[in-house]
């Protein structure tokens, strides 16, 4: 399927965080897709409009207008994982997605969305909102049979049930992740050459003895969870004050090029 108008909304998973391209930069894996689907159709222009720790009335108020200004023919719109630990209202959140995807659906793009990963095995705190990421995951499967919407589901895949899939905040995906997201959703778009086998199980790795388990879990208490906490009682969220990091359509390929070089750099 060839594409032309492809724009991507949401929160920090689709901006690509921990898929790093550079300094503070990052490629992710709505990133990633786009670059496939720019080798089936070149003069595809894409648009990213996500931005890190935003939920879902964020997106309904600040990004739909936006994206459906642009007239995408395709669109990345996996929502709901920061109201999951953020404790949000879930009958709210599945209202506000009601809206989003029902204005989506009307312009007849396709529309890809997603189940989310049981982060149980990857979070230590993964258990206490196990409960809330099982029903988002249900509404999202729900919108996906109501609307006609391709899902990826990310949560029957064993590879994001792998440490190696996350980075060490244990929140966002690894350029890993990012790829095996990526390659899930080309393969549920079914693109040329997507790969039906992309969430098989990583290789054996060993895992760490119980000890250094229980010191890994401390550290991210303190290096991670402690500053998350700090900046919710405070109001506060990674994305303040941050603009998307592709708020217009533009071609696609030229974008790689200057990821590909800050590689390299």
């Amino acid at each position: 399927m060839e594409f032309s108008r492809f724009v991507a909304i949401g929160d920090s998973q689709t901006e690509g965080m921990c898929d790093e391209a550079g300094p503070d930069t990052y490629r992710g894996w709505a990133d990633r897709l786009a670059a496939q689907l720019a080798e089936i159709n070149p003069e595809l222009r894409y648009a990213n409009l996500a931005i890190r720790g935003k939920n879902t009335r964020n997106t309904l108020d600040e990004q739909l207008a936006p994206a459906l200004a642009m007239k995408p023919d395709l669109v990345a719109a996996p929502l709901g994982m920061n109201d999951v630990i953020g404790r949000a209202d879930l009958d709210v959140v599945h209202a506000d997605l009601e809206q989003i995807y029902g204005s989506l659906a009307a312009t007849g793009a396709t529309v890809i969305v997603s189940t989310f990963p049981d982060i149980a095995q990857i979070n230590p705190l993964g258990r206490a909102f196990e409960s809330r990421l099982f029903e988002v995951n249900d509404i999202m499967r729900g919108f996906a049979r109501r609307h006609g919407f391709v899902l990826v589901d990310l949560f029957a895949a064993p590879v994001l049930r792998d440490r190696r899939s996350w980075s060490t905040d244990r929140l966002h995906a690894s350029s890993l992740g990012h790829d095996r997201f990526a390659a899930g959703a080309a393969h549920a778009l079914d693109l040329p050459g997507s790969d039906p086998h992309w969430g098989r199980p990583l290789g054996i790795a060993g895992e760490p003895n119980p000890v250094r388990r229980t010191v890994d879990d401390a550290r991210w208490l303190v290096e991670f969870f402690t500053p998350w906490i700090v900046r919710k009682l405070r109001g506060r969220s990674l994305g303040d004050g941050r603009t998307p990091k592709r708020p217009e359509l533009s071609p696609v390929l030229a974008a790689d090029d200057v990821n590909a070089r800050a590689q390299k750099s």
